[in-house]
């Protein structure tokens, strides 16, 4: 199921406050978890490639979730780019860059978010043409306080923060001028999905409107 995509990665960033970092173990939660995260306003969902159930819920979710945007995270190689564009994903996340993974995204047409946790990440990037970029691991790189720092050199660069972001700290990464959203896994407690508690999810998604920027 290869679904053509529309959005540019900016626009993937710009659609709410924080993308769900989500990892699925059983494709049945896929469907009820993606409706509740669309209830409580979150449309662009990062599924990460960690499980072997990964693609099968991408692909339920864009078959079953339409009001849903459904990307694929961990996109590390050529094979999962494809992969994810098979399945139905319009956009990819990774945790580094290589210009192999670029291009693929491209070939796949997957808007993708690159991971990168240093100021050379960021210009391999950039001469790849890639000005949005996940800060990644982002309290364990150094926080805001690295972002800070790079809006100086870096400053036509676009970051989504993921990696120890929590509803607590994320008002301080969007308060900088040159994060446009986050990436949080607290939206979809492990708990929650193992219990099929979609109310909670739903919740915890409203809650998250509170920190669009200003």
């Amino acid at each position: 199921m290869t679904t053509s995509t529309s959005f540019t990665a900016l626009q993937v960033m710009q659609d709410a406050p924080v993308i769900p970092v989500i990892v699925l173990n059983d494709v049945a939660h896929a469907v009820p978890m993606a409706r509740a995260l669309v209830a409580g306003g979150i449309r662009m969902l990062e599924v990460t490639l960690r499980t072997p159930q990964a693609l099968a819920c991408i692909e339920a979710i864009a078959r079953d979730v339409p009001e849903a945007v459904v990307g694929a995270g961990t996109v590390r190689s050529k094979a999962d780019a494809q992969a994810a564009a098979r399945a139905g994903a319009r956009f990819a996340v990774s945790p580094g860059y290589t210009s192999a993974v670029g291009q693929a995204c491209r070939d796949a047409g997957l808007a993708l978010l690159p991971g990168v946790a240093t100021g050379s990440e960021i210009m391999m990037a950039q001469e790849d043409g890639f000005t949005e970029l996940k800060f990644f691991p982002a309290m364990q790189a150094g926080g805001p306080a690295m972002l800070k720092a790079w809006s100086g050199p870096f400053f036509d660069v676009k970051f989504c923060p993921t990696g120890g972001v929590t509803l607590r700290n994320a008002p301080e990464f969007l308060a900088l001028p040159n994060v446009v959203c986050v990436g949080g896994s607290w939206l979809v407690p492990a708990a929650a999905i193992a219990q099929g508690d979609w109310a909670s999810v739903t919740q915890l998604a409203r809650d998250t409107q509170a920190l669009r920027k200003r």
